[in-house]
């Protein structure tokens, strides 16, 4: 069912907030003005998804380098990714609170700051602990960032009442491509503490310009909030009750399409150049040539995924995906030469395209700011633990062994829209 036609205006038995009343008068006033302020906030939310991926990939591209430095096996280096895991999970309850008091995208500027700000620290610290460190507040930025960040998309799709959510996450991947592409290609000129530092700036750059035009733009009225309400002052209704319950395992039920999408996300983000160095014995290039083909193919799918999505329908895309990812992991973890598991690279970034953004943008249309909340918690959880799980796995069978649960994980995502489709 295309996203236009899960997402509505509150029923009309539904009492208006005085700032939803404010909103809409402001529509009716200045049209054409709210249209275009809607424009420029779209592409600034776009440009911070950018910023946010190429952070992230400018980091990723020089895992190697920083295991090296710091000495650390599988097991170790797998420890202090838990440590991203550990900051994320604990910021983002927190950043939700905080987007439904303050408004979504003022928490998305000061978390994308934060994220610059902390890109560069891994390459100052010589010890696991002391990466371990920074990495919690590595992934305090990237978690409180995406919550953020994707509130504030859900909201916009809902004025727009087009199933734009993969546009948003396609500014992700193409600043993923961009940030491992040029990592990649500067790897054998700059330094580690060089590279991120570089990224570090760039990242407060942006988010100083997208920043400006992101808060000047009129806010949103946020998804969900009058029919909270009603759902909460009826809530002594069997009926309602019912619902309430219903909407709420069908947030679930996305959330955890979207865990099992990042598990495979945050997995591959963190061990492919390590997998194709160690494992199928490229050199540094190559190795950060497989997230690149990953990326650009995951960039391809979002980019295409609002077309896929109202001609073949959200739920079958996402079934189809799945399947497709599950099938191209399986081929880049056990394939014994490079141009094979590129291959599968390639069909896992085109499979994951669409799991992800599709998970949360519906999530928000059933269940507003909370909804995307949990439903973008759960899915960046299964985004932050896919690495350290792969890396003790790793340890207790093989890399290439361990990456095959990502195919398991994946064909767990198509086959959850299944359930959600019968709700």
């Amino acid at each position: 069912m295309p996203l236009r036609n899960k997402i509505r205006p509150d029923a009309p038995t539904d009492r208006p907030s005085p700032q939803s009343r404010s909103n809409s008068a402001r529509s009716r006033t200045l049209p054409v003005a709210a249209l275009s302020s809607w424009g420029a906030a779209r592409l600034a939310l776009t440009a911070f998804f950018a910023v946010d991926g190429l952070l992230f990939a400018a980091w990723v591209v020089r895992i190697p380098d920083i295991r090296n430095q710091v000495s650390a096996s599988h097991g170790a280096l797998g420890l202090a990714l838990l440590c991203v895991s550990a900051g994320a999970v604990a910021t983002m309850p927190v950043v939700s609170r905080l987007c439904l008091r303050y408004g979504s995208r003022p928490i998305t500027v000061a978390s994308l700051a934060l994220l610059a700000v902390a890109v560069p620290l891994p390459a100052h610290t010589h010890s696991v602990p002391a990466l371990g460190g920074v990495l919690l507040l590595f992934g305090a930025g990237y978690g409180g960032a995406n919550v953020a960040m994707n509130s504030a998309a859900v909201e916009i799709v809902s004025e727009l009442g087009r199933p734009v959510m993969p546009s948003f996450h396609a500014g992700y991947s193409l600043g993923g491509l961009l940030g491992a592409g040029a990592g990649g290609l500067l790897a054998g000129t700059l330094t580690a503490a060089q590279w991120l530092a570089a990224a570090g700036l760039l990242g407060l750059a942006v988010t100083a310009l997208a920043g400006a035009a992101l808060l000047r733009s009129p806010a949103a009225h946020p998804v969900g909030t009058a029919s909270a309400a009603s759902s909460s002052s009826s809530s002594s209704s069997s009926a309602g009750g019912t619902a309430a319950g219903a909407g709420r395992l069908l947030v679930l039920l996305l959330g955890l399409t979207a865990l099992c999408t990042a598990y495979g996300e945050g997995a591959i983000a963190d061990w492919t150049t390590v997998h194709l160095t160690d494992d199928v014995h490229a050199d540094a290039q190559v190795a950060a040539a497989g997230y690149v083909a990953y990326a650009l193919a995951m960039t391809t799918g979002r980019i295409g995924g609002t077309w896929l999505s109202e001609r073949l329908g959200q739920h079958r895309v996402m079934l189809l995906g799945g399947f497709t990812a599950a099938a191209g992991m399986l081929l880049a973890a056990l394939a014994p030469v490079v141009p094979l598991a590129l291959a599968g690279f390639v069909l896992v970034g085109l499979g994951l395209a669409n799991l992800f953004p599709l998970a949360i943008a519906q999530a928000g249309a059933v269940g507003g700011p909370r909804g995307v909340a949990l439903a973008s918690t759960l899915g960046y959880g299964g985004m932050l633990i896919g690495p350290p799980v792969i890396g003790f796995l790793a340890d207790a069978t093989s890399l290439p062994l361990a990456l095959t649960t990502v195919a398991v994980a994946a064909t767990v995502a198509a086959l959850l829209p299944l359930a959600v489709r019968r709700h």
